[in-house]
C-alpha cells in the first residue's frame, strides 16, 4: 500500500467532513454552531472571597489595629493603643485583655511553637498560656516588636533585645538602631530586623546592614517576609525589594502594581501567595507573577493596612487602621453564585407590583437597615430583570421564570396605563401612601430657569413629577427619558421570543404597537401629559437632523427610532411601521447618521449610550429580514463590539453573540462573573488614590478615568449604566439588585455557552 497515498486520501476525507461541518454548523443555530470546545466554558469550582468587618471600638471611638496574630485555636489577637484584644473563633465581639498593671498601649503580639501568646506592651513583656497571664522581669518596655524563632522568642524595643527560652531571659548585644519596625528569624539562627535606617541581618557574631540604593529602594524599612523560595520580600518606602542570597533580585514598585508607595507590611499566605499591606489596600502577588488589589471598604475596614496574619482555613486577618477585615474565601460554582444572587434579588430587590431595583441602606453600608426605593431607571431595570427571567425560562423552562416575567411585563405595562394617556409611559411608580420619594416636585424660579436654559439650551423646567393615579393606589413619576424606552423596547422583545405563549405575545404586540403608535402621532417624540415631549425622549427627523443643538444624539436616536419601528413591524406585521422605518432610512438618512456613531466626536461620547446601543442591536440584526439591511446591521455591530472589547463587558459580549449567532469574548465574560463579589453595597471606589494607575480623560470626556480597566472584584457595583473605568465611583447608601450579573449568566446559559 501507498503510505503517501493512503495519508492524502484521508487528509483529503478530513477536509470534506470540516467543511460539511462548518456548513451544517452556519445552518443550525446555536445547538450545532457552538460546538468548538474554545466557546463553551464548563462551570467548576472556583475560590470566592468575601469580606467580614471586625471593627475595634472602645469608649465608643474608633481605633486602628497595629498587630495581628492566630493562634492553635483560631482565636485573634490584636495590639492597639488602647491595649490587647482577643476574639474566639465562635465571637463576633473583641474581648479586652485584663492586664494585672494600668492599661496602656500595645505594640506586638506573637504565637510561639507552644501556643503561648506573647504581648509586646508600653511597660514590658507579657505572657499569656493556660488563660494566665503574666509580666516577664528583665525585658524593658516599651516593648515594641516580637519573633517566635526557632531557638525562642526575642522581644525588641528601643531599650534593646531579648531572647527568652528554657535557659531563661538573656539580653542580646546587638547594635541596633532604637526604631524596630518588624523582625522576622531566618530560622537559622539569626534575624532579620526592618528599621527607619535599613535592613539589618544579624546574630551574636555578626551583622550585615542594607542601605544603599543599589540594595534596598529604600532604607526605610517596614515590613519584611520570607516567600516559598525563602527569598526576602523587603517593604518599606517605595515599594517592595525581593532579595535573594543578599542581593536584589526584583523590585515590585507602583508600575507592578504596587498602589501606595508607602508599604508597611508583608506576609506570605499558606497557599504561597505574598501579601503586601500599603497605605492604599492591600496587593497580593502569586507565584505565577499575577497580583490581584484587594481595597475600598468592599474589602477592607480602612485602606492603611498595618498587618496580615492567617488562620489554618486560608482566611486573611488584615489589621487596619479602622479594626480588622476578614477576607475569606470558600468554593462556589457560577449556578451558585447565582442561587445567591437570586436569592438576595427576592429578599430586597423586587418591590410592589414586580419592580426590580435597588434598596436604600437607613445606614450606609447595613443591609439589615435596608428599606425599598425607587429609581429614574425603574422601568429599564426592570426591563433587564424581564430579559433575564425570559433567558432563565428558555434555558431551564422553570415555570417561575416563566411566572417572574409575566409579572415583570405587567408591570411595565402598567406604567403606561396608568398615565392615562395614548402611549407615553412613566418613569416608575410607587404606593401612594409613599412618604420618601427620590426628586420630588419643585418649582423653579424665572431666574433659575433662565440659569438652567444658559447652562442647557434643551432643559426642561418639570416641577410636576410626580402624580396620583386616577384609581388613587399608585404615585408615577413623568418626563420619561430614552434609555427607558430602551430598556423596555430590549425587555419585551426577549419576553416575546422566548416566553410567551400565542395569547401573551398578542398582549405584547398590541402594547408595544401603542406605545410605537404614540411616538408616530407625536412627529417621533416622547410627549408628557403637558403636550410637549420630555427633555431625552426625542428621535424627530426634525430635531436631530434639523436641530444643532440634537447634533450629539443623531447618531445613537436614529439607531433607536429604527429599531422601535422594526420591533413593531416584526410583532405586527403592519405596513405603517415599515414604511415609516424606511422613510427615515430613504429620506431622513437615518441609516446613515447610525453609520457615524463609530466617528462620534468624542466631546458627545457618554458610556450609557454603548449600553443604549446594546439594547436595540438584537432588534436591528434578528428582525430585520431584507439581507442588505440586516448585512449593514450585522457590520455596525461587528465594528462596534471591536471598540467596546476593552471594557471586558459580559452583557455585551452575549447580546453581541445572541445577535450574531457567534460565540466570542468568552474567557473576558467569565472572568467578570466569577470575579464579581457577592458584595451589593455600592461602596465609593476611589482609584485617584492608587499609584499604579495613570487618571486620564479617555474614553468620556467629562469624566475622571483610570487607565486600566480594574477587575470588577474592586469596581463599584454596575448596573452597565456607569462607565467601568471611572475613577471615583459609588454611594454606600445604596445597594444594587444582582441583575447586571444574573442577566449576562443566563444568556450564557441559554446560547450554551456556560455549561
Amino acid at each position: 500500500m501507498n503510505v503517501c497515498i493512503t495519508y492524502r486520501s484521508w487528509f483529503s476525507v478530513c477536509v470534506m467532513l470540516m467543511t460539511c461541518w462548518l456548513v451544517y454548523a452556519c445552518r443550525s443555530g446555536w445547538g450545532t454552531a457552538l460546538q468548538d470546545m474554545n466557546s463553551r466554558y464548563q462551570d467548576q469550582a472556583f475560590e470566592q472571597e468575601y469580606h467580614e468587618a471586625y471593627p475595634l471600638v472602645v469608649n465608643g471611638q474608633s481605633v486602628a489595629v497595629r498587630r495581628i496574630t492566630v493562634d492553635s485555636q483560631s482565636t485573634i489577637w490584636i495590639a492597639s493603643a488602647a491595649g490587647v484584644f482577643m476574639k474566639s473563633a465562635a465571637q463576633p465581639n473583641w474581648v479586652s485583655l485584663p492586664f494585672p498593671t494600668e492599661q496602656g498601649p500595645a505594640y506586638a503580639v506573637a504565637v510561639d511553637q507552644q501556643s503561648t501568646v506573647w504581648l509586646g506592651m508600653w511597660n514590658g513583656l507579657f505572657r499569656y498560656r493556660d488563660q494566665q497571664l503574666e509580666r516577664l522581669d528583665g525585658p524593658v518596655g516599651p516593648i515594641s516588636e516580637l519573633c517566635a524563632a526557632p531557638e525562642g522568642v526575642y522581644a525588641l524595643g528601643p531599650a534593646g533585645v531579648w531572647l527568652i527560652n528554657k535557659q531563661g531571659c538573656q539580653k542580646k548585644s546587638y547594635s541596633l538602631p532604637r526604631s524596630i519596625r518588624r523582625v522576622i528569624s531566618d530560622r537559622q539562627g539569626r534575624l532579620w530586623v526592618a528599621t527607619d535606617v535599613g535592613l539589618y541581618h544579624i546574630d551574636d557574631t555578626q551583622t550585615r546592614i542594607f542601605q544603599r540604593p543599589d540594595e534596598l529602594l529604600s532604607a526605610s524599612v517596614r515590613g519584611i517576609a520570607l516567600d516559598q523560595q525563602r527569598n526576602v520580600w523587603v517593604g518599606g518606602l517605595g515599594g517592595v525589594t525581593v532579595l535573594g542570597q543578599d542581593k536584589p533580585m526584583q523590585t515590585l514598585e507602583p508600575k507592578q502594581g504596587i498602589p501606595s508607595s508607602y508599604v508597611n507590611c508583608v506576609s506570605q499566605a499558606p497557599d504561597g501567595r505574598m501579601w503586601v499591606g500599603t497605605d492604599v489596600g492591600v496587593v497580593r502577588y502569586s507565584p505565577d507573577g499575577s497580583h490581584s488589589l484587594r481595597f475600598t471598604r468592599r474589602w477592607l475596614l480602612d485602606d492603611r493596612v498595618e498587618d496580615v496574619a492567617f488562620d489554618a482555613q486560608g482566611t486573611a486577618w488584615v489589621a487596619t487602621a479602622g479594626g480588622v477585615s476578614a477576607i475569606r474565601r470558600r468554593s462556589m460554582t457560577l449556578a451558585q453564585k447565582q442561587d445567591y444572587f437570586y436569592d438576595v434579588l427576592m429578599k430586597r430587590h423586587i418591590r410592589l407590583p414586580w419592580i426590580a431595583g435597588q434598596c436604600r441602606l437607613k445606614q450606609p453600608g447595613d443591609i439589615s437597615t435596608w428599606e425599598p426605593d425607587d429609581d429614574d431607571n425603574d422601568g429599564e431595570y426592570t426591563g433587564n430583570y424581564l430579559a433575564m427571567e425570559a433567558f432563565r425560562y428558555a434555558a431551564t423552562h422553570d415555570p417561575d421564570a416563566k411566572a417572574n416575567a409575566k409579572k415583570a411585563f405587567n408591570f411595565l405595562k402598567l406604567l403606561q396605563e396608568v398615565t392615562g394617556t395614548d402611549g407615553f409611559f412613566a418613569r416608575t411608580i410607587v404606593p401612594a401612601n409613599w412618604t420618601h420619594v427620590d426628586d420630588t416636585n419643585r418649582t423653579y424660579t424665572p431666574q433659575e430657569q433662565a440659569d438652567e436654559l444658559v447652562k442647557e439650551p434643551r432643559f426642561k423646567p418639570v416641577e410636576v413629577r410626580w402624580r396620583k393615579s386616577k384609581d388613587g393606589k399608585w404615585l408615577w413619576k413623568g418626563d420619561t427619558s430614552s434609555d427607558e424606552v430602551c430598556g423596555h423596547m430590549m425587555g419585551y422583545y426577549f419576553y416575546y421570543e422566548l416566553v410567551a405563549d400565542e395569547a401573551e405575545k398578542a398582549v405584547v404586540r398590541a402594547h408595544v404597537a401603542r406605545l410605537v403608535d404614540h411616538l408616530i402621532a407625536h412627529n417621533f417624540t416622547l410627549t408628557d401629559i403637558d403636550g410637549k415631549p420630555t427633555r431625552w425622549g426625542v428621535w424627530s427627523p426634525d430635531m436631530l437632523n434639523r436641530n444643532p443643538d440634537w447634533a450629539p444624539d443623531r447618531a445613537q436616536n436614529s439607531m433607536e427610532l429604527l429599531a422601535f419601528l422594526k420591533l413593531a413591524y416584526y410583532m405586527t406585521g403592519k405596513p405603517v411601521y415599515e414604511q415609516h422605518y424606511r422613510n427615515l432610512i430613504d429620506k431622513e438618512g437615518y441609516l446613515d447618521n447610525m453609520a457615524r456613531i463609530k466617528d462620534q466626536n468624542p466631546a458627545w461620547f457618554i458610556y450609557f449610550d454603548v449600553m443604549l446601543a446594546a439594547y436595540v442591536y438584537p432588534i436591528l440584526v434578528r428582525c430585520e429580514q431584507d439581507p442588505k439591511l440586516r448585512a449593514f446591521y450585522e457590520a455596525h455591530m461587528d465594528q462596534w463590539l471591536q471598540q467596546r472589547k476593552g471594557d471586558k463587558n459580559p452583557l455585551i459580549n452575549f447580546l453581541y453573540c445572541y445577535s450574531r449567532n457567534k460565540s466570542v469574548e468568552l474567557a473576558s465574560s467569565v472572568e467578570f462573573l466569577v470575579d464579581t463579589p457577592l458584595d451589593l453595597v455600592n461602596w465609593t471606589v476611589d482609584h485617584t488614590k492608587r499609584e499604579d494607575v495613570r487618571i486620564i480623560r479617555t474614553p468620556v470626556l467629562d469624566e475622571w478615568q483610570v487607565s486600566e480597566l480594574p477587575p470588577a472584584s474592586i469596581r463599584t457595583v454596575v448596573r452597565w449604566d456607569k462607565n467601568p473605568w471611572a475613577a471615583v465611583n459609588g454611594t454606600p447608601d445604596i445597594e444594587r439588585e444582582p441583575v447586571f450579573w444574573l442577566l449576562p449568566y443566563w444568556m450564557g446559559r441559554y446560547l450554551k455557552m456556560i455549561q
